[in-house]
C-alpha cells in the first residue's frame, strides 16, 4: 500500500535513485543500450532535485508505510510534467497511476486547461491510457547518441 505526498528534500536522495533504476532497466525495454546509458547521464543529483523541486511547481512522491519513496513526479505551473518516474520494482502495480492522478487533480484544482509532457516510448502507451495525445515524435540527440521521446498532452476541459 503506497501513500501519494508532497515532495520533501530529504526524499531527493531516492528520488534519484529511482530515476536511475527506471531509465537503466524500465527504459531498456524500448530503448537501446547506448540510448539507455546517455539517458542515464542525465540522472539529476539530490540538490538539483532539491532545487527543482523548490521553483514553484508541485513536487509528489508515492511512499510505503515506512515513508521509502518509490515513484515521483511534479506538476509546473503551466501544466508541463518534467518528472513521472517509479521503481521497477512497484512497475505495473498502480502506484505510478495514483502519482499521475494526484498530479492530475492538482491540475484540475488549479484551473489548468491542459497537462502536456516529453514522454518516453515506455511511459507513451501509459498516458494514452490516461487520456493524452501524442502531438509529435521528438528526434534529438544526446551526448551525440540519437534517442526520441513523445510530445503529449491532455486537454482537461474535455472532462468538464
Amino acid at each position: 500500500m503506497t501513500t501519494i505526498r508532497a515532495f520533501k528534500p530529504d526524499d531527493a536522495a531516492q528520488m534519484r535513485l529511482i530515476y536511475r533504476r527506471a531509465v537503466t532497466e524500465l527504459g531498456a525495454l524500448r530503448y537501446t543500450p547506448e540510448q539507455v546509458a546517455v539517458w542515464a547521464q542525465l540522472t539529476p543529483d539530490a540538490d538539483r532535485l532539491i532545487d527543482m523541486m523548490g521553483d514553484g511547481r508541485t513536487g509528489f512522491v508515492a511512499v510505503t508505510s515506512d515513508d521509502t519513496v518509490v515513484a515521483f513526479g511534479d506538476l509546473e505551473a503551466d501544466g508541463h510534467i518534467d518528472f513521472l518516474y517509479a521503481d521497477p520494482d512497484v512497475a505495473r502495480t498502480g502506484v505510478a497511476s495514483d502519482l499521475y492522478n494526484a498530479i492530475e487533480a492538482k491540475a484540475t484544482a488549479d484551473n489548468l486547461d491542459r497537462i502536456y509532457c516529453e514522454a518516453s516510448a515506455l511511459a507513451k502507451s501509459f498516458l494514452i491510457k490516461k487520456g493524452f495525445k501524442v502531438i509529435k515524435r521528438r528526434d534529438f540527440e544526446v551526448a551525440g547518441v540519437p534517442i526520441h521521446n513523445y510530445a503529449m498532452e491532455k486537454d482537461l476541459r474535455a472532462n468538464t
